[in-house]
């Protein structure tokens, strides 16, 4: 019986899209483990405060001497931008780096990501675009009549 709640997906490439579309908005893990041995307390203490200005936790893995961090790709990557600032955090500043260069396409704008989503697929809907980009129907039109114009 359909109580309203359940989603039933006619074919597997719906499947794939929904599954991109929640994984574009989770968060990144970046493992770091042995942290404080590797460069200090008082770097780990100093680290902690920066990336909660960038809405970004710093935090240990229960009790290990492991630790974490996470957030959202873009702000780990306005993080990375001021940790090369900070010559003892060049470690940390490595490891998200690395992080990042596995998920690119979470670094991409909208934009961006409109305008590579119909280069790929001409034949794609609006509503294909609003569901995989989260953007609005305005802008998901702005960005095919952009697209075919060139």
């Amino acid at each position: 019986m359909f109580d309203g709640n359940t989603i039933i997906y006619h074919n597997f490439s719906t499947v794939q899209k929904v599954c991109k579309k929640f994984m574009s908005n989770s968060l990144l893990i970046v493992p770091l483990p042995s942290l404080v041995h590797r460069i200090g307390g008082e770097a780990v203490k100093k680290a902690r405060a920066l990336a909660s200005q960038y809405q970004c936790q710093l935090k240990r893995v229960r009790r290990s001497r492991n630790w974490q961090l996470s957030g959202e790709a873009m702000r780990l990557d306005e993080l990375c931008n001021q940790l090369d600032r900070e010559s003892e955090l060049k470690y940390l500043k490595q490891k998200t780096e690395q992080k990042l260069q596995l998920h690119p396409e979470l670094l991409e704008t909208k934009a961006a990501k409109l305008r590579r989503l119909i280069e790929n697929d001409p034949t794609i809907t609006l509503a294909e675009l609003v569901a995989l980009t989260q953007c609005t129907l305005s802008e998901a039109r702005a960005a095919r009549l952009n697209e075919d114009d060139f």
